[in-house]
């Protein structure tokens, strides 16, 4: 099964999901997203896949977030994306892909629907 995990080795749930889906007897395509951020194209794909709206996949923490976003309350879904595509701190994690679906998976035991 073709499996890609968009993963965060400082994240705690990141690894944890991480492990579940090796456990599992997958080897997944890991993307450390904030070394390879994924394209605008990319990023839209996978929020079309997860039926969630931009602001669902922002990442609430850090001065990031606090600088860019929280003192903008009328951002549009084209400007989230491209805060997050300029910014990929900001897209929260882990996202994971397989043919069964498409996952933000926190927490963690969310990849068991889709593993």
């Amino acid at each position: 099964m073709s499996v890609t995990i968009y993963h965060n080795p400082g994240c705690g749930t990141s690894r944890n999901t991480l492990q579940y889906l090796r456990d599992q007897g997958l080897a997944p395509q890991v993307v450390e997203y904030l070394k390879t951020p994924p394209d605008k194209a990319t990023l839209k794909k996978l929020l079309a896949q997860m039926g969630m709206k931009p602001a669902a996949l922002i990442r609430r923490k850090g001065e990031v977030y606090e600088t860019a976003i929280a003192p903008h309350t009328e951002l549009t879904d084209e400007q989230l994306i491209d805060a997050m595509v300029a910014n990929p701190i900001l897209i929260e994690r882990p996202i994971v892909v397989t043919p069964k679906g498409t996952r933000l998976c926190r927490p963690w035991e969310t990849v068991k629907e889709i593993a």
